[in-house]
């Protein structure tokens, strides 16, 4: 029996995988953008959407009252654009666009009329600028991401 282990230990070879930086999905198939699921509890979108555009300080101008991307004026559509704005301002990652289970990837780009959903490189200069210079920011989104993870799970 032991012949048998070393034999297939000997003759064993390392199989060489290469794969992306865990959590970062944007480079393995282009361009992602991140989405509302819309099969999820509606209290669970609500509450996403609310720390997305609070202490996630997504830019959630555009789904006011009035703005490029109000109209569709449903939970979803106003998830789904806040969620990408976090999403590509936090680096494409996976744990950036969770949102508790309330989020999913798309290769579909979701822009639509005046409504466009920014893709990799087009965060603004003033935005990305914010978010290099500032650690206090990268901790913030790290315990606010915690708490929603928290609340979502209880």
């Amino acid at each position: 029996m032991e012949a048998v282990v070393q034999e297939k230990a000997e003759s064993a070879v390392a199989a060489t995988t290469l794969s992306p930086p865990e959590g970062n999905t944007t480079f393995i198939d282009g361009i992602t953008w991140c989405v509302a699921h819309a099969g999820v509890s509606q209290i669970d979108l609500q509450n996403a959407l609310d720390w997305a555009c609070g202490l996630g300080m997504a830019d959630c101008r555009p789904i006011r009252d009035g703005g490029p991307c109000y109209e569709p004026d449903n939970l979803v559509s106003h998830a789904s654009y806040a969620f990408n704005n976090y999403y590509q301002q936090n680096g494409n990652s996976d744990i950036a666009c969770n949102f508790g289970g309330t989020a999913i990837l798309t290769k579909n780009d979701p822009s639509y009329g005046k409504c466009n959903y920014v893709a990799p490189g087009s965060v603004s200069s003033s935005a990305a600028s914010l978010f290099k210079n500032s650690q206090s920011f990268v901790w913030g989104n790290l315990a606010g991401i915690l708490l929603l993870l928290f609340y979502l799970g209880r």
